[in-house]
């Protein structure tokens, strides 16, 4: 039990399983709002599709689908290397989880070191946010998205520091599960964005 506070000499306790619960339904709701920002985004870049399809048809062959490609494949590897790490920790096994989640940030990493590669060579043949709507919401939608990268790679190295200074058990691992919830959202928009985007037929 953990203490959470003493009124009127009565020390109040909280169940661990209630806190891991609270806290896991708190990063499911912070999630669902995401979702719905990105899905506002997706609406819009819906819309504009539909009224302006020669433009980004024509727009869309500008993005490096390489780039594009291999960042999928880098924030897919990485999801699995965070559902392996929940699972070894759930196991207990704390060492194997340090490696897993290094791998992950390494791939959080790759992904934006890809990402400044592409936003250069797009900003060297003068292609801005100004150019189009569609290299407006380009920017916008992945843009936002990185910046969901960045927070998790931090997430995940406060994570990694945590386990090495061995705070997380088997018995005791909610945070490691709740961050690993945050990345594979990072995931799935990505693999949203990728064909919406990149692969606009």
């Amino acid at each position: 039990m953990e203490e959470i506070g003493i009124e009127h000499g009565h020390v109040h306790h909280i169940d661990p399983a209630v806190g891991y619960e609270s806290s896991k339904l708190g990063m499911w709701l912070f999630l669902a709002t995401e979702l719905l920002l990105f899905g506002g985004l997706f609406a819009v870049y819906t819309i504009f599709r539909a009224k302006y399809p020669v433009l980004f048809e024509e727009q869309h062959h500008e993005l490096n689908k390489t780039l594009g490609a291999a960042n999928t494949v880098i924030l897919i590897f990485s999801s699995l290397t965070m559902a392996l790490g929940v699972a070894s920790i759930q196991k207990g096994k704390r060492n194997l989880l340090s490696i897993l989640l290094a791998i992950t940030i390494i791939c959080g990493v790759m992904f934006g070191i890809n990402k400044y590669f592409e936003y250069t060579a797009k900003f060297e043949h003068h292609i801005y946010p100004s150019t189009s709507i569609f290299f407006a919401l380009y920017y916008m939608m992945t843009g936002l998205h990185m910046l969901h990268v960045l927070v998790g790679v931090i997430i995940l190295a406060v994570l990694l520091v945590l386990n090495i200074r061995g705070k997380f058990t088997e018995k005791y691992n909610a945070p490691i599960e709740i961050g690993g919830l945050y990345w594979h959202l990072v995931d799935l928009i990505w693999i949203y964005l990728f064909p919406l985007l990149y692969l606009i037929a």
